[in-house]
């Protein structure tokens, strides 16, 4: 994909760094945009459009995971890609369930971040809802409570692992949309854990076994032929 007229709106305080992803940004073709804080960054990404967004997570004003939170309830879709110094997964996962599309730890290289920027700019423009903008979601004989973590079928609870529901939610955040298996590790695993994608179909079977009528027959989450599943609930 061409990075040709791609904006980027990168908000980030730290002038080595900014000085430095500017210049090479700019000289990938990209059209860079800079806030120096958290909350001209979320007035940016809320007044313009930009093809993907680069937030740093600690930031003066406000902080990326608060400015994360707050564009997608704004209803804000683009790409974000978020930076931190911090490596420990509990953050990562912060941002991710917030809205957040990715995240890099830094220091990180170069080429590395023009992989995902470039892998972000491939995607269907969808956007990861945060938990708190679903309340619930029912199909099926099933609901689903998001924020107490529990799944009913006709009133009953059904026994999902913490790793099953977070992949039923990416599922349903993105219904009807044709997932690749890649696309769910980064969102549901995340790079740094190394899964495969024998764990996601383990994982899909699972979920099928208790959410299907006929596991072998799906009506909810599907497998799309070559590339992964989509759910259809």
């Amino acid at each position: 994909m061409s990075s040709q007229g791609k904006r980027i709106l990168l908000v980030e305080d730290e002038s080595g760094l900014v000085l430095t992803l500017t210049d090479r940004l700019s000289n990938e073709g990209y059209s860079i945009v800079h806030a120096g804080d958290g909350a001209k960054g979320e007035q940016l990404a809320s007044d313009a459009h930009f093809d993907i967004i680069l937030l740093d997570v600690m930031l003066p004003k406000k902080n990326g995971f608060d400015v994360v939170r707050d564009l997608r309830k704004k209803g804000v879709t683009t790409p974000i890609l978020m930076l931190t110094a911090r490596g420990q997964v509990n953050e990562k996962v912060v941002g991710l369930k917030l809205g957040a599309d990715d995240y890099l730890t830094k220091p990180f290289e170069m080429l590395e971040l023009l992989a995902r920027i470039e892998s972000l700019l491939r995607r269907p423009t969808t956007v990861s809802l945060p938990n708190a903008a679903i309340s619930s979601y029912t199909f099926g004989s099933f609901t689903i409570d998001f924020q107490r973590m529990e799944i009913l079928k006709k009133g009953k609870p059904v026994e999902l692992s913490a790793r099953e529901f977070q992949l039923l939610r990416y599922f349903i955040e993105h219904r009807g949309i044709a997932l690749s298996r890649e696309a769910i590790l980064n969102h549901v695993w995340g790079y740094d854990s190394m899964p495969t994608t024998r764990t996601i179909d383990t994982h899909v079977t699972w979920l099928r076994q208790k959410l299907e009528e006929n596991p072998k027959f799906p009506q909810y989450i599907l497998t799309v032929h070559g590339l992964g599943y989509k759910f259809a609930g």
